[in-house]
């Protein structure tokens, strides 16, 4: 059995959404004068805007492109952009874990669009990248958050081409090496890169985006808190502040923090290079620890953010499904019991194993001080 380890990590949380508080993170940082406020004052609207100024600002995105604050976080900003953009031409979607399968879901089952092409992989795999029509809409995960598995770059997206790239970029915007270019709809969250609250989604559409929206108008009916446009015209307010729902100004303002944050690390760089560092210590770990791999088979696609890792012990691998569940709850159980991880159980639907979030605002030290638990808890359950 494996000795006990004594150091710790000073912040045991590696959830993969909500995500861990940026470092020095305090409420009482945040602005409350905005507060119990309409969000359609003034003061309130100058926030929200703000927040879309400065994350288009820190992200470097293209001038021409739009960015707006859209309701129920990056599903609201991905259905959003589904129920308004999609119809014109056939529809391609490529799936390889469970967000992109509920993505797959809605279309075949709500919005029906004719010429639906299905690229699916399993679990640690991805789609065949070569194999798509650019002729077409292509809905895709930058980075599959419940599987550690993300393209390796946007090399295989063609600069000309007619349909629209839609990418549900929720764990990844802050943290991996992006060419908004060859996007044309990116959706995120605050929740997770930035550590913020829930519930709020950011949508950025390029210009033959807001064509679209200029010139199609799909023949399905489309619900309010989904409308980027009514009868050809874009609904302009969405990226000047002016949100379709009544949005939280605490979440506003803990996002604003997050934001500066990042800032303050040498912006969208500082936190791509943070995130980076983190999978650097995860990877000599897997390389050292027999009995534990990477999910994702490619190692080019292996994700710097929800970091996904199977157990290969051929002592694990003999249980059932049921039992593996139960002595996985036993480990997550030890580790929870010592304060040194929460949450870092794999996604309910993925392979056996866990999930370790290593965006920009978990320190490095911490992964460094988590690892050699998994490994003591998982020597003593085994034991």
């Amino acid at each position: 059995m494996k000795t006990k380890p004594i150091s710790k990590p000073n912040n045991p949380n590696f959830s993969s959404g909500p995500c861990a508080k940026r470092p020095g993170w305090n409420i009482n940082n945040l602005r409350t004068d905005t507060l119990g406020r309409s969000h359609r004052a003034k003061l309130p609207k100058q926030r929200l805007l703000e927040v879309i100024t400065l994350s288009k600002e820190i992200m470097n995105l293209p001038e021409n492109y739009k960015v707006g604050i859209i309701a129920g976080s990056d599903t609201g900003a991905i259905e959003a952009a589904m129920w308004s953009l999609l119809g014109k031409t056939g529809v391609e979607i490529l799936v390889w874990e469970n967000f992109g399968n509920d993505w797959l879901k809605d279309l075949k089952d709500q919005l029906k669009p004719n010429n639906l092409k299905i690229h699916k992989a399993d679990y640690g795999k991805i789609p065949d990248l070569k194999s798509l029509d650019f002729n077409n809409d292509i809905i895709f995960n930058w980075n599959g958050t419940s599987s550690g598995v993300c393209v390796p770059n946007a090399d295989w997206i063609p600069a000309n081409r007619d349909g629209l790239t839609i990418c549900d970029a929720t764990s990844a915007v802050f943290a991996l090496d992006m060419d908004w270019s060859k996007l044309d709809v990116i959706t995120w969250s605050w929740q997770k890169v930035l550590g913020g609250e829930a519930a709020h989604g950011m949508i950025a559409l390029s210009p033959k985006a807001i064509e679209r929206l200029s010139t199609y108008q799909p023949t399905w009916p489309i619900p309010k808190i989904f409308k980027l446009a009514s009868n050809l015209k874009v609904a302009e307010g969405i990226f000047k502040g002016e949100t379709i729902n009544t949005p939280s100004m605490l979440c506003v303002e803990d996002a604003l923090d997050a934001l500066h944050w990042v800032q303050s690390i040498g912006g969208i760089d500082g936190a791509i290079k943070k995130s980076k560092l983190n999978l650097e210590v995860v990877t000599k770990w897997v390389a050292n620890t027999p009995w534990i791999s990477f999910l994702a088979e490619d190692t080019s696609t292996i994700s710097s953010t929800s970091i996904c890792l199977k157990i290969t012990d051929e002592w694990f691998t003999k249980l059932n499904e049921e039992e593996q569940a139960s002595k996985l709850k036993e480990i997550n159980s030890l580790l929870e019991k010592e304060k040194v991880a929460y949450d870092i159980n794999s996604y309910r639907t993925a392979p056996a194993g866990f999930r370790i979030w290593g965006g920009a605002t978990v320190e490095r030290s911490d992964i460094e001080a988590l690892l050699p638990w998994i490994d003591w808890a998982y020597s003593t359950i085994k034991e």
